[in-house]
């Protein structure tokens, strides 16, 4: 018997009414949101139609070099997109790029050394969209607790730098603070998995008709690698970037 959910273009067209309802709050409340919401609707049919033929095609084609321009090309993408969240930090493209990248190509190793997955675009892009883009949301959240930080404790900083410490022992509780803080969502969502929450994989997998427990043991491995990437990523990039604050005569800028 197959439970697998069959969604036709009449079922798509009749769920999109559910845009009205956002669309309703933001006109009764007057929070102008109406074009936005509009645009991002738009945006989101003609991209994912886009990345759907795209997929298609490179799906097809089966070639490893096709699969990792295109996982590049993802993970320059995410790079400019965090590095947007650390204005005032200095080369935040370029830690943005060695941090996700890093993050990603490790964890992804791993995985495939694990043979939990196999290095074909049909398994790694929808992979590593997935940790590429929480790499993407823990640096963002790292550097802006680091540019905060920084800056209401530039006074605890300097009397430490005064009396003879470095840069990097002056730093440290901020760079760890940091660090924590890109972490802490994915630590706390594992916290309420199969409680408060179903994951959008292990649901997707059991709407097409995956036994329950089998979308169970995929959504794990997608759980210890997001946490993976993450980690490794809010690392790296605290550690690159907390030098940026800092001049060559080891004074906070």
């Amino acid at each position: 018997m197959n439970n697998s959910v069959n969604m036709n273009t009449y079922s798509l067209l009749f769920s999109s009414c559910l845009i009205i309802i956002s669309l309703f709050f933001s006109y009764k409340e007057k929070l102008d949101l109406e074009k936005e919401t509009l645009i991002g609707v738009i945006r989101a049919i003609i991209q994912l139609i886009f990345i759907g033929y795209l997929l298609d095609l490179i799906f097809s084609i089966k070639n490893p070099i096709y699969t990792s321009l295109l996982l590049l090309f993802m993970i320059v993408n995410a790079s400019y997109n965090a590095g947007k969240r650390g204005n005032g930090i200095k080369s935040k493209y370029i830690i943005s790029f060695i941090s996700i990248s890093l993050g990603t190509f490790i964890t992804l190793i791993i995985l495939v050394l694990a043979g939990s997955i196999k290095y074909e675009p049909s398994q790694i892009i929808p992979v590593g969209g997935m940790v590429i883009t929480n790499a993407m949301i823990s640096l963002g959240l790292c550097y802006k607790q680091l540019l905060t930080n920084f800056k209401s404790k530039r006074d605890e900083i300097e009397i430490k730098l005064s009396l003879g410490a470095d840069i990097k022992s002056s730093s440290v509780e901020i760079i760890r603070d940091s660090i924590k803080t890109g972490m802490l969502p994915m630590i706390d969502s594992m916290k309420t998995l199969g409680i408060v929450s179903l994951p959008g994989m292990m649901t997707g997998l059991i709407l097409a008709g995956t036994p329950p427990v089998q979308a169970i043991k995929y959504q794990l491995m997608v759980t210890f690698m997001i946490l993976s990437t993450t980690s490794i990523s809010s690392y790296l990039a605290c550690y690159l970037a907390y030098k940026g604050f800092f001049n060559e005569r080891k004074q906070l800028l």
